[in-house]
Order: C-alpha cells, then structure tokens, then sequence
C-alpha cells in the first residue's frame, strides 16, 4: 500500500493482519471494551494488548489515508502548514534529547514510524522502533526500506510494560503519543527507565486531561469516552498523573509544558468543521465525509471487508470528541515532559 494512496489502497490496508473475513467480528470485539458499548476501564486495563493490538489492525489504513506517515499532532504557528508543524514538532523532541550520531534511541510505540524516519534523518542517529502490531511492523519495514533506512533503523514486536531490551541499552528513549495506550503509567515508565543508560534522558507528547477536566461533569466524562473509544486507549490520565508517575518510575523531571497553550493555531484545526485546508483535505470533516460515503461504497461493493464503515464510524467519533476536548481545552494530545534517569540509579 502507498503511504497516502487512494480508495484502493485504503480497502486493501482494512484490518491490519486480521482475516477479511473475520473483520466484523473483530470490531465487535473491540467496541465491546468501551463505555459506549457496554465496556469499562478495567476491561480495557486488563485486555490492554488485545484492545490496542485490534485497534491498530482496525485503524492503521485510515491513518496513513488521512496524516500519511506520522499519526500525531502538532504544536503549529500560524502560516505553518500542517505537515511543516510535523516536522518542527518531531524535531523539537530530537533537540531536547541532544541527539547526536552513533547515539542509539529507541521510539516506544513507534506506529509505521514516520518520526522514527524523520528523527533518525534530522539527528543521524541509529533508532530502534517499538511496536506491538505486525501489520504496523510490517508497513514500517516496508517503508524503512524505500527511504533507504532499512540498515540503520529497526523494528521490534515486542509490549512496553515487558521490553525485549537488556538494562541500560539505551542512549535517548521517546515516545509520542504511544504510552497513553498503557494500562499502568507507573509501570511503563519503569520499564523506559530500565532500558534508558543511567544520566541519559527521556522525553514524549503524552495524550493527558488538563487541570480543566472535571470528572463529575457528564458532558466532559462523554467527551473522554469519544476519544478513548476512537483512539483506543484504556483510560486517559492528567497531567498531574502523568507527571506523579515518572516521579513514582524514579525519574527526574526536567522539564514539563502543555505545548497546546503556545500554539497559535488550535492542536485541532486539521479536524475541525470550521477549517478548511487542500493540504490537509482528507482529515477536514468534508474530506472525512467523503471518506465515509467512500469506505460505504467499498463495503458495498464487497471491495472492503464487512465491518469497515464501523471502524470509519468510531474513528469519526473520536475526531467529534477531540476537537469538543480542545474547545473546552480539557485534553491535550501534546503534553511535553523531559525526564533523566539517575546516574546512580541502580534499580533493574
């Protein structure tokens, strides 16, 4: 499949490594994790691998269809393309890793590895992929190779609550937008700490409700609901949480911001009915529209596997209760920390 292709590509992409057949069944069985459906948190917790592995099968196509490579936001100012903000955003991250040649890094949660790529080319470091879905592996190896990284950049299927990694691997860890998916914040964090070099830091967007987030309100309870429903994630923690568990995980923290409040333009815009851009056509909600009516026609024609105007259906529901969590500005998809693991840290 092309990265960013047409109609075609997006049918032959439905369902990651699921059998076409057994698409349907699939989604069920992912709906049934989330409130909307029955579901609830400690389902999603203790199902974790499962849910987030369904979710990426059922979604990756749709992704590379409408951002391409790189499935994240973006801190943007104004005149700034969507796909300039992108690069800025994953360059930034690089600049306060002090990423320099020969270092070796790992991305947890590393998607089809559009950062990846871009990072590895900016710094010209050696970059290690994360992942636990085969078909985003798959993708990404594809993709490693046709730009020519397939030698010095890798993946690696493996869960991070338990990495594949020795103690003290790494020279710089990241993550964007990927340990939102954890069951366990704590735990994750541990994890990254173990495999990071003493001294050596780690940095990541991390998906967090603000301090605006009222849990008693039901219209901010609906919203989180869309977005972990759409976006696959067992729970969604707050910025206070987020930041308590890298202290719990035995990290310094070195730094922290929402980069949402800075960005001139709304974290959102790209999903936003009242925005309109030709660059970025397919995630406006008229090219979201049209994508819809499309995925309907493909299933129709029996082009697309049964079950894939479903997965259009929840992944419009997300973008509904993205962009309602960013008026209100009680989510945030991009809180920044930067956090060292101690030089005498000698815990395993």
């Amino acid at each position: 499949m092309a990265t960013g292709g047409g109609a075609m590509d997006l049918a032959s992409g439905m369902g990651g490594s699921i059998e076409k057949e057994q698409m349907l069944t699939a989604v069920a069985e992912y709906e049934k994790y989330h409130m909307y459906y029955g579901g609830d948190e400690g389902s999603r917790k203790s199902n974790y691998t499962d849910m987030v592995n369904k979710y990426y099968d059922l979604a990756t196509s749709f992704y590379e269809y409408g951002w391409g490579e790189c499935f994240h936001f973006a801190h943007r100012w104004k005149g700034e393309s969507l796909r300039e903000s992108i690069k800025r955003h994953e360059h930034f991250l690089a600049l306060q890793l002090c990423l320099k040649p020969a270092m070796k890094v790992l991305d947890v949660g590393c998607g089809i590895g559009g950062p990846l790529r871009e990072i590895a080319r900016f710094s010209r470091t050696s970059i290690t992929g994360l992942n636990n879905n085969a078909y985003q592996i798959s993708r990404g190896k594809e993709l490693n190779r046709q730009c020519g990284l397939d030698e010095s950049c890798d993946f690696v299927k493996g869960d991070f609550m338990k990495m594949p990694f020795s103690n003290d691997t790494f020279d710089a860890v990241y993550a964007i937008e990927a340990t939102c998916h954890a069951p366990d914040a704590v735990g994750c964090y541990k994890e990254i700490k173990r495999v990071l070099k003493p001294g050596q830091l780690f940095a990541a967007y991390e998906w967090c409700m603000t301090n605006s987030f009222d849990p008693k309100n039901e219209e901010h309870q609906k919203i989180k609901a869309e977005i972990e429903l759409g976006d696959g994630l067992p729970d969604i923690r707050t910025t206070n949480q987020c930041i308590e568990a890298l202290k719990s995980a035995g990290f310094e923290v070195l730094f922290e911001e929402n980069l949402t409040v800075s960005s001139t333009v709304p974290w959102y815009a790209p999903l936003d009915a009242s925005s309109f851009s030709l660059s970025s056509f397919r995630l406006t909600a008229l090219g979201r529209f049209l994508t819809r009516n499309m995925v309907r026609m493909l299933e129709f024609l029996r082009l697309a596997p049964e079950g894939s105007e479903r997965v259009s259906s929840f992944l419009e529901k997300a973008a509904e209760g993205l962009v309602a969590g960013g008026r209100k500005e009680i989510f945030t998809p991009m809180y920044f920390f930067l956090a060292r693991k101690p030089l005498n840290d000698n815990q395993s």
